[in-house]
């Protein structure tokens, strides 16, 4: 569990990195380096995420309904927050 509530943090961030500096720097001012750079990292810690959430409903109980949670909470800025914070922290 300790590895998914640090996946979370790390994914939450690299999203909120991805759209808040990387997007905002490539539309904005022309250098798309930043995309190319934060987002495959995003990508690779989202499906890291994700699987982990998954793997920890067979390996430590967490429900159905807590991973369906976690996977729509990785898709909105913030949510991998509120998920560990709200949820993570009963298990």
């Amino acid at each position: 569990m300790k590895m998914l509530r640090f996946i979370s943090i790390l994914e939450g961030t690299s999203l909120l990195l991805l759209l808040f500096v990387a997007v905002p720097l490539k539309r904005l001012m022309d250098m798309p380096e930043m995309v190319s750079l934060i987002g495959p990292v995003h990508g690779g810690l989202f499906i890291a995420f994700n699987l982990l959430l998954v793997l920890s409903v067979s390996r430590f109980g967490v429900s159905a309904k807590h991973a369906l949670m976690g996977f729509i909470a990785s898709l909105v800025p913030f949510g991998s927050y509120v998920f560990k914070a709200k949820i993570l922290s009963k298990y």
